[in-house]
């Protein structure tokens, strides 16, 4: 459908922030909960609210700590000769964080998440043109095969546990959710949209709300808790089972109706602009890349060091134009930048002269193939006559 790309990045960068924020909080209170903690009351909550700041904060500055190293380090090591060794420096800084978080008892997906989000504005522009679209197609491909194992691995679940269904409990889980999501998703849109340029619509706001799925990561930390005392394998089954059931709930029903909500609603399309419109990708299309002028991925030199400016910028985005991103992401030479696309070029000549020469091969083969049948059937002709 040709809806506005806004509309999909809130959607996917809530969820993907909601995931991250269950993850803190569920982790703060099992910790609360362990056996050995004393703390109640007014004491737990000052507890729980601190060690979830803590987690929070500690993680996604971690994140964005390494984030920045690597973007330094790919801006003055140029490695673009080599894009197998700038596309493996790529794989371990994305691992880094994670693996630095959880080390220290923090959010490894609270850092990996801060860490995508300034490596995807900053170091992406470091890299060669190849290796932007190899690291792009080869994480669009695992996370392709990532959602199909956990989407799987839920079906599987049905019937891998013993489950208590509670009618009752999961009826007033669904409705629970609902609500908090609403609570949360329209008063902070209200408030957004005073500092937004693109303003949420009370139609986006609805669809976010709709298609918030909750899904593996709910599951996975229903499988983490454990209860102890009477009945408390009881308990677990009820727990596991409910959130089993809203999460299928959430994915069939919802997920299910959400594209034919959206033609119902009619929901924004995409903003035809003369300037530019807004991408979900930084990397273009393959024939876009190779034709295109020098663009904000590839500023440096005397023909691409004017860049226009439509409107004004403020606060951070004035910030971070005029000095943050020169500071962290290369300066491309004219020269450079023509090499690079010439690169990609070349690259892309092969691929297609491979199709090609593959189409080819494919109908010499049918060719020769029908070539026999017939004579075949002239040789059993002969035999008959």
């Amino acid at each position: 459908m040709d809806m506005d790309p806004v509309l999909y990045m809130l959607v996917f960068g809530e969820s993907i922030l909601n995931d991250a924020v269950s993850i803190v909080l569920t982790t703060t209170i099992l910790e609360l909960a362990a056996p050995g903690s004393s703390a109640n009351g007014g004491e737990a909550f000052a507890h729980i609210l601190g060690r979830f700041m803590l987690m929070f904060f500690a993680s996604a500055l971690i994140g964005v700590a390494l984030a920045l190293v690597s973007a330094l380090l790919l801006k003055w090591v140029d490695l673009r000769r080599t894009p197998s060794l700038e596309f493996a420096m790529m794989l371990v800084f994305m691992y880094t964080p994670y693996a630095l978080a959880e080390s220290l008892k923090l959010s490894g997906i609270m850092a990996i998440l801060f860490a995508g989000i300034v490596m995807s504005h900053y170091t992406h522009h470091n890299l060669s043109p190849v290796t932007q679209v190899t690291v792009q197609q080869t994480f669009r491909t695992l996370a392709f095969l990532a959602e199909t194992c956990v989407f799987a691995y839920l079906g599987l679940a049905i019937f891998s546990f013993n489950h208590l269904f509670k009618a009752s409990f999961v009826i007033w889980s669904i409705a629970m959710c609902l609500l908090s999501r609403a609570t949360n998703i329209f008063p902070l849109s209200f408030l957004l949209n005073y500092f937004r340029e693109h303003k949420i619509t009370k139609k986006m706001q609805f669809i976010m709300w709709f298609s918030g799925l909750r899904g593996a990561i709910a599951f996975a930390l229903a499988l983490q808790i454990s209860f102890t005392g009477e009945r408390a394998e009881e308990k677990r089954r009820v727990i596991v089972t409910t959130t089993l059931l809203v999460v299928l709930f959430t994915i069939l029903f919802l997920g299910g109706s959400t594209m034919p909500m959206m033609k119902l609603l009619k929901a924004e399309r995409r903003h035809r602009r003369k300037v530019k419109e807004i991408s979900l990708s930084k990397t273009m299309e393959l024939g876009e890349a190779i034709d295109s002028e020098p663009g904000v991925s590839e500023v440096g030199g005397d023909e691409s060091d004017v860049r226009i400016v439509h409107k004004p910028l403020h606060g951070f985005l004035r910030l971070d134009a005029k000095y943050l991103f020169p500071l962290l992401t290369r300066h491309l030479s004219a020269t450079e930048t023509h090499d690079d696309k010439m690169q990609l070029r070349k690259l892309t000549g092969q691929w297609t002269s491979g199709l090609a020469d593959d189409d080819d091969e494919a109908a010499r083969l049918r060719q020769s193939g029908s070539s026999s049948s017939d004579e075949q059937v002239q040789f059993e002709r002969g035999e008959g006559e």
